[in-house]
C-alpha cells in the first residue's frame, strides 16, 4: 500500500520551516541555514555543478631564445599544477583534452619578451588548436627607435570548445631590426606563463 502526503509546509521542532512551496516556487531551509544533499543534485535530470577539471597551469622558468620574425613555441616548462597530467612539460609543451572530458574550455596565457636593444618593432602571441592558429593578439611597441626599455609582456584569453585528444600549444612572436631576442623565464617572477581550465556548463 502507498501513501501521499500533501502539504506545502514542513517545519522542524521549533516552527521553523524547513521545506515550503508558494506559486510553485521550492523553497528548501531559511537564511543561515547549511542544506547538506546526500546524492546528487540535478536539472532536468543533468548532474548540477561539477569541477573545472582537467585544470593545468605552468610557467617558463628560464629565458628561450627567439628568432625575429617568426613564431616560436613557447616551452612553458615548469608546473604549478596539472590535475589530469594532461600537459607535456618536457617535449611537446602542449595540453592535450584527456578521453572523455570534451567540452568548453578557458584558456588563458603570456609571455614576456626581451631585446638586447631599441629596436624591437611588434610581439605577438598565438594559441594553436591541433596545430592551427585560433586566436592571435599582437601588440606594437610605443616609441619605437627610442630609448624606451624593448621588452613587453603579452597576454591572450580564449573559450574553445575542445573534444578528447585535441591538444592546445601556445607561440610566441617578436620582429626586431637587429640584435637578439628571448622569452623571458624566471622561477620568481613567472613573467611567461599560461592556465587551462575545463568550464563548467
Amino acid at each position: 500500500m502507498t501513501s501521499i502526503l500533501k502539504a506545502d509546509t514542513i517545519q522542524d521542532a521549533d516552527g521553523n520551516n524547513i521545506i515550503n512551496e508558494n506559486s510553485n516556487t521550492i523553497t528548501i531551509g531559511a537564511s543561515g541555514d547549511t542544506t547538506n544533499i546526500i546524492g546528487t543534485l540535478q536539472n532536468n535530470g543533468a548532474a548540477v555543478g561539477g569541477a573545472n577539471t582537467p585544470m593545468v597551469s605552468a610557467y617558463l622558468n628560464s629565458n628561450q631564445s627567439i628568432s625575429s620574425n617568426s613564431w616560436t613555441k613557447i616551452q612553458y616548462n615548469t608546473e604549478f599544477y596539472d590535475t589530469d597530467s594532461a600537459y607535456d612539460n618536457s617535449t611537446n609543451y602542449r595540453f592535450t583534452v584527456p578521453s572523455s572530458e570534451g567540452g568548453k574550455y578557458f584558456i588563458s596565457g603570456a609571455f614576456y619578451s626581451l631585446g638586447n636593444n631599441n629596436d624591437e618593432r611588434q610581439f605577438g602571441i598565438e594559441i594553436r588548436k591541433n596545430g592551427s592558429s585560433f586566436v592571435r593578439h599582437f601588440e606594437s611597441v610605443p616609441g619605437y627607435g627610442t630609448s624606451l626599455p624593448s621588452a613587453r609582456s603579452v597576454p591572450i584569453n580564449a573559450i574553445l570548445d575542445l573534444s578528447a585528444s585535441d591538444y592546445i600549444e601556445f607561440y610566441g612572436y617578436a620582429r626586431a631590426d637587429s640584435g637578439s631576442l628571448n622569452i623571458n623565464g624566471d622561477a620568481s617572477d613567472r613573467r611567461t606563463f599560461f592556465s587551462i581550465a575545463k568550464m563548467i556548463e
